[in-house]
């Protein structure tokens, strides 16, 4: 299990070096000229100039590139081009606001998920399971800006039961991870469904029933813990997936998180903190697949992690 985890802790540097350089290219490659907006559409040719070369943009790019490599690998994710922060300190400002936001999203995916796809694989081609699917099938249809939208309109605006925008209570968090977090839930009912489903065609499950054992120990105690391992894997995926949703869903709660603040970089073509934001976002992933990972062999002791 340690060398594994170690194995894995590895991995990170080609990981920073590949996404560094991949969102480096594509910031290059987006129009606009970063001196040019943060000086003005009325600055002269001069002032553009020193701007450009105080900040480093006259230089080639893979001087650019190695130099913010370097600085990486010492702690220092740059400043920001327009307001000359440090790229760090805004991120873990923001991050928090956005792992929040993550957590109970994941909370609700997890819990609707199991629960809906449970029902589904208890009462097979029932009208519950067709209900529970058609209700799935229209929670990952749905694009989720529109969903916060729709949420927005019938729950703030008609019936004014909850806040349109903001993170400042428990109230705020209802409306942004209900968002986030029902496209998940429909994906883990329905693989929850497909893994139950194929686990209580089993053996041992047929195995447990002659011996009069009440069906809810059988459900819960045998079959889920054998469905899960499949699961697993669709939601550490997930977790990826609401890390990048969270770009929609900030944007359209008016949430200062991570994900906003990655989208106003890109408007200002502030470089530094989109890659400080892409990276340490990416970083989050890898750690979660890592535990995710890890939560395999806590399962399922057959399997071997090295």
């Amino acid at each position: 299990m340690i060398f594994f985890i170690l194995k894995r802790l590895m991995q990170i540097v080609p990981v920073i070096l590949g996404v560094t350089l991949v969102v480096f290219l594509i910031m290059q490659m987006v129009p606009g000229d970063s001196a040019v907006i943060l000086a003005g559409e009325g600055a002269s040719k001069e002032t553009v100039e020193e701007l450009r070369e105080d900040l480093g943009l006259n230089k080639p790019l893979h001087e650019q590139y190695f130099s913010y490599i370097g600085n990486i690998f010492q702690g220092d994710l740059g400043h920001s081009l327009k307001n000359n922060q440090p790229v760090l300190e805004e991120i873990m400002i923001r991050l928090p606001i956005t792992m929040e936001l993550a957590f109970f999203s994941i909370l609700i995916t997890v819990v609707l998920g199991l629960i809906a796809g449970i029902i589904s694989a208890v009462k097979p081609y029932s009208f519950s399971d067709i209900g529970v699917m058609l209700v799935a099938l229209l929670g990952i249809s749905l694009p989720s800006f529109w969903l916060g939208l729709l949420l927005m309109y019938i729950f703030s605006i008609k019936l004014q039961w909850l806040p349109v925008a903001g993170w400042d209570s428990m109230a705020h968090i209802v409306l942004p991870a209900i968002t986030l977090g029902a496209g998940g839930a429909a994906i883990v009912a329905r693989m929850t469904r497909s893994s139950m489903l194929e686990v209580v065609g089993q053996d041992y499950i047929r195995t447990a029933r002659a011996k009069g054992l009440k069906e809810h120990v059988i459900i819960y105690k045998h079959a889920l813990r054998n469905a899960l391992i499949p699961v697993i894997t669709v939601v550490g995926l997930q977790f990826g997936g609401l890390l990048g949703g969270t770009v929609l869903v900030e944007s359209v709660f008016a949430i200062n998180g991570l994900g906003r603040m990655i989208v106003d970089s890109i408007r200002t073509r502030d470089i530094p903190m989109v890659q400080g934001g892409v990276l340490v976002a990416s970083l989050v992933f890898v750690f979660v697949n890592l535990l995710v990972d890890t939560l395999y062999r806590v399962f399922n002791k057959r399997i071997d992690l090295n």
